[in-house]
């Protein structure tokens, strides 16, 4: 995400309004959200619903998987994913390029590239996708 949403002094409320809708508006029913806690405290979400890319062929889409630093490698990202995702379903995802560590773990679970790019607010991005496991 570009510094420049980061440093908005609105971003934090933005956030806010956003998840209160997912959270609470029907509109968002079917998608799924999970949250991982450690010692009380929030260390990571995630959120999947339905493709909104016209070329998806049903796949579920990975909007959403953030955890903190502090969490990362202890399989606090593979659960929330499994938690969103069900395996038994085809997935897609965009990651930003280069991000190296999100698209190793996102590798290790199965997701490859399908060279589809695209560049948004001044992120270059590229789709993973996942077939269903047997």
């Amino acid at each position: 995400m570009p510094d420049s949403i980061l440093d908005d002094p609105e971003f934090v409320q933005r956030r806010r309004h956003f998840w209160t809708t997912v959270l609470s508006d029907p509109r968002f029913s079917a998608h799924t959200t999970a949250v991982a806690v450690r010692s009380g405290d929030l260390v990571g979400l995630a959120m999947s619903g339905p493709a909104r890319d016209p070329d998806a062929g049903g796949a579920r889409q990975l909007f959403v998987l953030y955890t903190f630093a502090a969490v990362h490698g202890t399989g606090a990202g593979a659960a929330l994913l499994d938690a969103v995702v069900d395996p038994s379903q085809s997935a897609f995802l965009w990651v930003a390029d280069p991000n190296p560590r999100a698209q190793a773990f996102y590798r290790k679970h199965g997701f490859r590239a399908d060279g589809t790019v695209k560049t948004e607010d001044g992120v270059r991005e590229i789709r993973m996708v996942r077939s269903p496991t047997d």
